[in-house]
């Protein structure tokens, strides 16, 4: 399976994934800190990528989904954005919504 496919496989099998450097308990930079942090808040459980650990997908994430920076959250497969526009989301309580919709559509799956 090329980098390509897995990142798509990643991305396909969890509702909420946060490709990030570092990991929730410990990020690696402030974006990705205040990334998980705006998740946190609104009550998301997610599954998270470190990049800093797998340099083919840190090399290859900004072609999948046309967005240079990280951290990058995807919501049932969409890419929503990186740090600014998740914060962004959070204090607007969009995110909770968004949320709770990918916890209640992963119960039925």
């Amino acid at each position: 399976m090329d980098v390509m496919q897995r990142i798509a496989k990643i991305v396909e099998e969890h509702p909420i994934v946060l490709f990030m450097k570092g990991t929730p308990q410990f990020p690696m930079c402030g974006f990705s800190a205040r990334t998980v942090q705006a998740l946190k808040s609104a009550g998301a459980r997610f599954h998270s990528v470190n990049v800093l650990e797998d340099p083919e997908i840190r090399a290859n994430l900004p072609q999948f989904a046309n967005w240079k920076t990280f951290p990058q959250l995807y919501i049932h497969g969409e890419l929503i954005g990186g740090c600014d526009i998740t914060v962004d989301l959070e204090v607007s309580g969009e995110l909770k919504r968004m949320v709770a919709e990918a916890a209640a559509q992963a119960g039925k799956a």
